[in-house]
């Protein structure tokens, strides 16, 4: 698919796969067995200037795309899927934060970003609505010359490790239904307090937190464009990175998976007769269907990436399933690879049954896959969303 990269982003993606071998690498059993936020990950994209993915140029960033996260998540998530993870949403909530930036935002937040100093996230999940993160009960009201939120948020990726956080509320001004929010709230903000730390089957590293919001002051410059945007935000700009962060990070679980599986298959022979694994039809068959697996979904990935970024009108359906198929195309893959490596694969804390367990989160991430299928049929059908 490198006919769809410009040479810029064939640049970015050498210097992620880059990190990815030298930094990511001999830390991801551990970030997984001790749920340890990947700060060494973080670190090191910021070293190699890759975390202003999505700063305009203006202000020191790349500029970049839906693509280019994706393909930049692919290449780290092939190595870590928990640091992929975490660097994905530090992208999304750098793209919400720079689709209507004020110059003081831009000054506050974009250009410590594109300086590799400041790191953000998204805090839209709650309990009360679960998949449904479009539609946050997180309180927002006035009080004087300021801004008070109050609520609980759950499942924030980097959470107590971020600069910031893109919070969704209600409005303050308006009772009109589907009418919200978005501000960014700094890490050192009165009222917050962090829960304990959510320890999941898979994607274990990344710091996924519950916090809670009582009375906590934020200033009006921290509002994201006009009261009431909140939905704009989560379907302009929100879906469509999130999306594509997690497309990205989970075609990543899956080429490593079938890498692994290639790499045993070539490298077993039995003891008995000589006989290489390789050589065997059914294990061929298999291969083969993996294979073929991970390219159609990259291809699908990619190109619902290069039509958002285009503008294109009929983009909807292909970002929405992108995540969708990604994370059934990586939960199929590492399952297979399973069987084809065996025991060898089986055995507790195997590379694969990290990813297997990282797989399997894809469909209880919100929007789920479920629902992202529902989604899709009705954008084919030229229905409404919501």
């Amino acid at each position: 698919m490198n006919e769809l990269l410009s040479d810029e982003l064939v640049e970015l993606r050498a210097k992620a796969q880059t990190v990815a071998v030298e930094h990511l690498a001999s830390m991801s059993e551990r970030v997984d067995s001790e749920c340890l936020w990947p700060r060494h990950a973080m670190e090191a994209m910021a070293t190699a200037g890759l975390m202003d993915l999505q700063v305009p140029r203006r202000l020191g960033g790349h500029d970049q795309g839906m693509l280019a996260l994706a393909v930049i998540t692919e290449a780290l998530a092939r190595v870590c899927p928990s640091s992929a993870l975490c660097y994905g949403m530090h992208c999304v909530g750098t793209a919400v934060i720079a689709a209507k930036a004020t110059r003081e935002q831009e000054e506050k937040y974009l250009r410590p970003i594109a300086q590799g100093t400041h790191i953000t996230t998204l805090a839209l999940s709650e309990s009360g609505t679960g998949a449904f993160f479009y539609i946050p009960q997180t309180k927002l009201s006035r009080d004087g010359d300021r801004f008070v939120v109050s609520g609980t948020k759950q499942f924030i990726t980097n959470g107590g490790h971020a600069d910031s956080y893109v919070v969704s509320t209600t409005a303050s001004t308006s009772a009109e239904a589907g009418e919200f929010s978005c501000l960014v709230l700094d890490r050192d903000t009165p009222g917050m307090q962090w829960l304990e730390p959510w320890c999941g089957l898979g994607m274990r590293g990344n710091s996924s937190r519950g916090l809670r919001l009582d009375n906590a002051a934020v200033p009006p410059t921290n509002l994201l464009g006009n009261e009431g945007d909140q939905v704009w935000y989560v379907f302009e700009v929100i879906a469509p990175y999130f999306l594509t962060a997690m497309a990205g990070t989970y075609l990543g679980v899956a080429q490593a998976a079938l890498d692994i599986a290639v790499q045993y298959v070539r490298s077993r022979r039995y003891g008995h007769s000589g006989e290489s694994l390789a050589e065997s039809p059914v294990v061929q068959h298999h291969l083969a269907e993996m294979w073929t697996a991970v390219q159609k979904t990259r291809g699908l990935v990619y190109n619902a990436c290069r039509m958002g970024d285009l503008g294109d009108p009929q983009a909807l359906p292909y970002v929405l399933t992108s995540k969708a198929d990604a994370g059934d195309t990586a939960v199929q893959v590492a399952n297979d690879a399973m069987t084809l490596c065996g025991g060898t694969a089986y055995r507790a804390n195997s590379t694969l049954a990290r990813l297997l367990r990282d797989a399997r989160a894809s469909h209880v991430m919100a929007p789920t896959t479920d629902l992202l299928k529902q989604w899709t049929g009705r954008a084919l059908l030229g229905m409404p969303l919501l």
